[in-house]
């Protein structure tokens, strides 16, 4: 059984266990218990953000004229068009890489159920120089083909989408290459359902390349490849595996996505930031390059191994991150601590296009791997749809920070009273 100690693991195997019904207090103790806000709940800025419902809401008055009577709940649309793929809802599996725990079934796991869900999916770096690409006599599980054939086979004609990242490490192994141009991606491909995704960086160490810890014999495997560190202790059985992060500047970012489109036209491209500074100008010079996507891991995000000094105390959070990118025309995509409807609301009232599922999809199908990212979907797809229409909204591409309120802010306007 994994763990995530920076979520509400309990809720999140319960959503994985229980469906819609855990999005409701315990129906047992109806009439029995009184129920109020969680005093748990994270001190995160976008956690203590309130949904604010207007009292007067036109909207729901055009709705109510478009279906000749009142809309409810089920009325709000939530199907969208994210980094050039048509997705049922505004959520994406994120990327999980070479991880011991997707590499441990869990990522087969996760992409069938995606793949069922139609939802767009994005395999992470390092998965072929690590685990193999799934042919000539390696493992077809553990290895990217094994997670491209297990969302292919599952997903409907005409929704979602693969999105294979590439890291240094990965260009040096022809990562793109070798999907373009395999039999396996073919159908993706020619209805297209495929991207690559330029790496810049990553949530849980800004600045820094994949981490991961390996037995001393895996690791002399790819020692020419990777930094190998005995960070752990010359007596340890274990050492520490580290990535290249890259060298990018405006011009460089620029000309490695110009490359992209030219060299596999067929394929969308998106981009991925970590939180940093600069993550405003690093998005707008993506999109002017031609990127179908941008997707921003807020500080709180990731899923793989990072030191703590990183996870404690760098990169922006992702509220911030939001704020500094603003609203745009093209795909925005985010991730950070995502698990349930609220803060993906929160996210998409910010500017952002879709949320990411990382850790919270692992825990779900750790907890059943047959159905489990299943229900946790589906309840953060009703709970977006409740909460919308408490907003009054039908269409999520309406959402505004006007139906948001931050604990502190001094501004006080006509609809505050």
């Amino acid at each position: 059984m994994i763990t995530a100690r920076q979520l509400p693991e309990d809720a999140i195997r319960a959503r994985a266990r229980e469906g819609s019904a855990a999005i409701f207090p315990d129906v047992a103790g109806y009439g029995r218990s009184l129920f109020g806000a969680d005093v748990d709940t994270p001190p995160d800025e976008l956690d203590r953000a309130r949904i604010v419902p207007p009292v007067f809401v036109p909207r729901r008055l055009e709705k109510m004229f478009d279906l000749a009577r009142e809309p409810v709940y089920g009325d709000v649309g939530l199907s969208t068009v994210l980094g050039g793929f048509t997705a049922p809802s505004p959520v994406f599996l994120c990327a999980f890489g070479s991880t011991q725990v997707a590499g441990s079934g869990l990522g087969i796991a996760a992409s069938e159920q995606a793949g069922r869900l139609g939802m767009p999916m994005v395999i992470g770096e390092n998965v072929v120089p690590m685990h193999g690409y799934g042919r000539m006599g390696e493992s077809v599980e553990d290895g990217l083909l094994g997670r491209i054939r297990a969302y292919a086979d599952a997903v409907p004609d005409g929704l979602g989408g693969v999105v294979v990242q590439q890291s240094t490490e990965d260009a040096d192994a022809e990562v793109w290459n070798l999907v373009y141009s395999d039999p396996s991606a073919t159908k993706l491909l020619e209805t297209g359902r495929l991207a690559f995704e330029l790496k810049v960086g990553q949530g849980a160490k800004p600045g820094l390349g994949g981490m991961t810890v390996l037995s001393r014999t895996a690791a002399g495997e790819i020692a020419e490849q990777y930094t190998v560190d005995e960070a752990f202790g010359r007596d340890q059985a274990m050492v520490l595996r580290s990535s290249s992060p890259g060298t990018f500047t405006g011009e460089i970012l620029r000309q490695q996505i110009h490359l992209m489109r030219n060299n596999y036209p067929r394929a969308r491209a998106w981009v991925k930031l970590h939180p940093g500074r600069d993550v405003g100008e690093a998005a707008r010079v993506a999109w002017a390059a031609g990127a179908d996507a941008v997707t921003v891991d807020g500080a709180e995000g990731g899923t793989g191994w990072a030191p703590s000094v990183f996870l404690d105390q760098v990169g922006l959070p992702l509220v911030e991150c939001l704020r500094r990118v603003g609203k745009h025309d093209a795909s925005l995509l985010v991730s950070g601590r995502i698990w349930e409807g609220a803060r993906a609301l929160k996210c998409l009232a910010m500017g952002a296009s879709a949320v990411g599922l990382g850790r919270a999809a692992l825990l779900a199908v750790d907890e059943d791997a047959t159905e489990g990212l299943v229900r946790l979907v589906r309840c953060l797809e009703l709970e977006l749809r409740l909460l919308a229409s408490a907003l009054g909204k039908y269409d999520l591409a309406d959402l505004t920070t006007d139906d948001l309120w931050f604990p502190g802010s001094s501004a006080r306007t006509e609809q505050d009273g």
